[in-house]
């Protein structure tokens, strides 16, 4: 799978240590930064991170910063990206599942590595439900804010 990975500072340890596991797991990892430990504004990766798998190019994204919050809502703010936020297995199958994200976002300052392979594991192998999902997970492009009482 082709899948992208981006993070501010304070997360680059964990960056490095899942771009090394997916690699070692066979995915062509593209890197977006940063690179070195010098603070950086997680906004601009988020950013970055979505337009990469808006366009395609990956087919899966990986957003992390100190508590994961800023950068999820980042990346959320391109229209075809669902990201979510996520500490552990469950929450990541579901993301998957019923929402279809495409773009698993972690705290590093919250969620060990080993808990960050497992959600990342999941996230990876499970499948959009579709179905009922479906519709739902449409709006999320869409939204209709007027029709929110409906």
């Amino acid at each position: 799978m082709r899948i992208a990975i981006a993070s501010d500072h304070a997360a680059l340890e964990m960056k490095a240590a899942l771009v090394d596991w997916l690699q070692d797991a066979g995915h062509e990892v593209t890197d977006l930064g940063p690179m070195t430990a010098d603070s950086v504004d997680y906004p601009d990766y988020g950013y970055k991170l979505a337009s990469e798998v808006a366009s395609g190019r990956v087919e899966r994204g990986v957003a992390l910063c100190g508590s994961g919050i800023g950068i999820s809502m980042a990346v959320n703010r391109h229209p075809a990206c669902r990201c979510a936020l996520v500490s552990e297995g469950l929450s990541a199958k579901l993301a998957r599942e019923h929402n279809d994200a495409n773009v698993l976002a972690m705290g590093a300052r919250l969620v060990g590595i080993e808990i960050a392979k497992d959600c990342l594991d999941v996230f990876l192998k499970t499948e959009f439900g579709g179905d009922r999902h479906q519709r739902r997970v449409d709006k999320l492009s869409a939204p209709s804010i007027e029709g929110a009482n409906a």
